[in-house]
């Protein structure tokens, strides 16, 4: 059985037609709708939401402009992601449960970056909505790495 990350239909409307991509930590399924049913600790890499162009547009406005996020419409069941091998069931062990610290470092320092203008480049409006709806999400969900515990990467 594969339980690989597929390109999956626009998270709000479901359409098969989609052109835009976000990717957000594992943590974030907590947020997003019907999130609740799926394990999110044993999701291996990020989370990826699709949207078709009419909702992609809805998006843009609703984190740039509203200052809202879209998390609590998208339905976690049209997210893509990568859960690990289960073979607890087959072996008759446990395996560790995977360590999201290293990934919500990465999106925070990237998100951080983005968001204060340190990069290369402007930012492009996939960059500045995904720097924003995890940023808000990992402060929502009082992530370690927002909270700026020791060991973690820095708020700046």
């Amino acid at each position: 059985m594969y339980t690989g990350k597929t390109e999956k239909p626009c998270c709000l409307c479901e359409t098969g037609d989609i052109d835009h991509r976000i990717d957000l930590p594992p943590r974030v399924i907590q947020q997003l709708k019907h999130g609740e049913a799926i394990a999110w600790q044993d999701v291996v890499g990020e989370v990826s939401l699709y949207f078709c162009d009419r909702d992609w547009e809805t998006v843009c406005d609703l984190v740039l402009e509203t200052g809202m996020t879209p998390l609590p419409r998208c339905n976690a069941a049209r997210a893509s992601f990568d859960l690990r091998e289960d073979f607890e069931a087959f072996t008759n062990r446990t395996k560790d449960v995977p360590d999201h610290q290293p990934i919500e470092e990465r999106f925070w320092t990237d998100s951080q970056q983005i968001l204060a203008g340190d990069t290369e480049y402007p930012p492009s409006d996939r960059e500045l909505v995904q720097a924003r709806v995890v940023t808000w999400a990992l402060e929502d969900l009082e992530a370690p790495i927002a909270r700026g515990e020791p060991g973690t990467a820095q708020q700046e």
